[in-house]
């Protein structure tokens, strides 16, 4: 349904690139307001002038500080004038740090702040606007390394997981409300999070490089249109719980069947995808 966003107003953070981007415009497609959010100010500047068949506005937004997403959400809650909201918190960042024990906490904490704190700001934000209405909609973007563990991604599973359970838990607590929440499980999506991670521990960058290029080329078959197609299609059905890709799909099969056995199975791949030639 082409304008089943009408009169509604979609927050989307991490618009600059990737989902966010094509999220922010799809939903202008669809008929939403959008209010597109970065901290990258040339990313969000390209997204504007992607979304020519409705009304936006972008603002540059830290979600990793507190401070800022305080003032930013007065601000828009005095704008909105009672139309339904859909928060959109996609802004994420990625680590290549290789194992555990070669991550920093510095860089550790850096990640949570990004990706999970960033996911609960938000939504502490603007739930008293979204509970005063009495409808909206909250999506909240985990992965399938919030469905499984992987190697040498604890800080990022520690956050896909964390916001996982975040939304679970609000699903609950707004069941007997109009406001809807949808946690969203992405498999490989061909954006640049992989190739703009921070890279550390003993990670060189011709490593890094390397990882990126099997990421790209083995790990994306879904891309970032078509992620957002589906985002929205489950904002419009008031869908839960959203899995994308054949190989998210797979995953989450694997791990609902064999939610110990499948770290076997998937360490097992990744060493294939490693001993990729390039």
């Amino acid at each position: 349904m082409k304008n089943h966003l009408q009169n509604q107003v979609v927050i989307v953070t991490g618009a600059a690139s990737g989902i966010g981007q094509q999220v922010a415009i799809q939903a202008s497609a669809r008929g939403g307001y959008v209010i597109a959010t970065d901290i990258g100010a040339a990313g969000l500047a390209e997204t504007q002038k992607m979304m020519t068949e409705g009304q936006s506005e972008i603002h540059i937004l830290d979600v990793s500080e507190a401070a800022e997403i305080e003032i930013f959400a007065k601000k828009i809650i005095l704008t909105l004038n009672n139309r339904p909201l859909v928060l959109v918190n996609n802004a994420g960042v990625a680590l290549d740090c290789g194992p555990f024990v070669d991550t920093t906490l510095e860089n550790f904490e850096w990640l949570l702040n990004i990706n999970l704190w960033g996911v609960v700001r938000m939504t502490k934000a603007f739930v008293p606007y979204l509970l005063a209405q009495n409808s909206g909609h909250i999506v909240n973007i985990s992965s399938v390394f919030g469905l499984a563990g992987f190697a040498n991604q604890s800080a990022y599973c520690t956050a896909k997981f964390g916001v996982r359970g975040f939304t679970e838990c609000l699903r609950m607590e707004l069941y007997d409300t109009n406001i809807k929440t949808t946690v969203v499980h992405p498999g490989g999506i061909n954006t640049n999070i992989a190739r703009a991670a921070r890279v550390g521990g003993e990670i060189t960058q011709e490593a890094h490089k390397r990882n990126t290029r099997i990421f790209n080329e083995k790990l994306t078959p879904t891309s970032p249109a078509e992620a957002a197609r589906q985002i929205l299609e489950a904002v419009r059905t008031k869908k839960e719980k959203l899995v994308i890709g054949t190989d998210g799909k797979l995953i989450n099969l694997i791990t609902r069947l064999l939610p110990v056995g499948y770290t076997k199975i998937f360490k097992k791949q990744l060493e294939n995808a490693e001993n990729t030639k390039f």
